[in-house]
């Protein structure tokens, strides 16, 4: 959001978390409004409206009041999550948390499906349009098993939503990708290693591939630069990742690296090649 403010986009910050109200996830600090201030900061229009995207409703209403404030959607990126809460890492199926794991793919899933059926005919009424499905690891990478069934249906099917929507708008002239971070130092990450993003290198001592790990500003890049760029529909279809698209674009993350985190895990920690992760940013 911050990184499309940059490029000067006016940008509708969506979600459940507001200064009243704290969705299941249990973030308080990061609230939609306060990311649309830091859109404005950046340069752009931070626009904060509460909106839960499992509910119909609620994002008829939202795309209604996009169509009213500025008759044009150029860009949607959907990065609806919100269920690390329930991961069961390593539990088969039968021994899962079902309500925990329906309500996984219901988050993960359905909330993106909903979100562009609506937003759809907005996007697509001028030719150009970009949706960007946002989620964990390439389509590559995530040809190993995530550890969860749940999670791993829910991470893939952005692939999928991609590749399908990629073929149906096609006629109208609009660009469909998934798009994945890499190993990524959100605020949640750098709590769950005890870090801060001044000190995060300490982390490797518990987790020694964080030292392939990247800001959220990366991801962000990713997605201003697909958006910038006139020749994006040769990428249609397809599942990017932001440490690939920093090498296409040539932009680099807010410590000036260039972290390629799946090339990374795809080469070294998977394919068994000789490498570091410092050789990978």
């Amino acid at each position: 959001a911050v990184e499309l403010g940059r490029a000067g986009a006016v940008v509708y910050v969506t979600g459940r978390t507001t200064r009243d109200h704290v969705s299941e996830v249990g973030r308080p600090g990061e609230t939609i409004e306060g990311t649309a201030e830091r859109v404005t900061a950046a340069g752009g229009t931070g626009i904060a409206v509460p909106c839960d995207h499992l509910v119909p409703e609620q994002v008829a209403d939202l795309v209604a009041r996009i169509d009213r404030e500025q008759g044009r959607l150029d860009v949607l990126v959907n990065s609806v999550w919100g269920g690390d809460h329930l991961l069961q890492f390593d539990t088969p199926l039968w021994e899962l948390d079902l309500a925990g794991g329906l309500r996984m793919l219901r988050l993960g899933v359905e909330t993106h499906l909903i979100t562009s059926h609506h937003a759809l005919p907005l996007l697509l009424r001028a030719p150009g349009g970009l949706l960007v499905d946002m989620t964990d690891g390439t389509a590559a990478f995530n040809r190993t098993y995530r550890g969860n069934l749940c999670f791993d249906l829910a991470k893939n099917a952005p692939h999928r939503v991609a590749f399908g929507l990629a073929a149906e708008v096609e006629p109208y002239g609009a660009t469909v990708v998934s798009l994945t971070p890499g190993f990524l130092r959100s605020e949640e990450m750098l709590d769950h290693f005890g870090v801060t993003e001044e000190n995060w290198r300490d982390a490797i001592t518990q987790e020694p591939h964080f030292a392939v790990a990247e800001s959220p500003a990366l991801v962000g890049r990713a997605a201003a630069a697909l958006a910038t760029d006139p020749d994006r529909a040769r990428f249609t279809g397809r599942s990017l990742s932001s440490g690939q698209l920093a090498k296409i674009y040539g932009f680099t993350d807010a410590d000036g690296s260039r972290p390629d985190g799946f090339g990374y895990f795809e080469d070294v920690v998977l394919g068994g090649k000789e490498g570091r992760a410092e050789d990978y940013r």
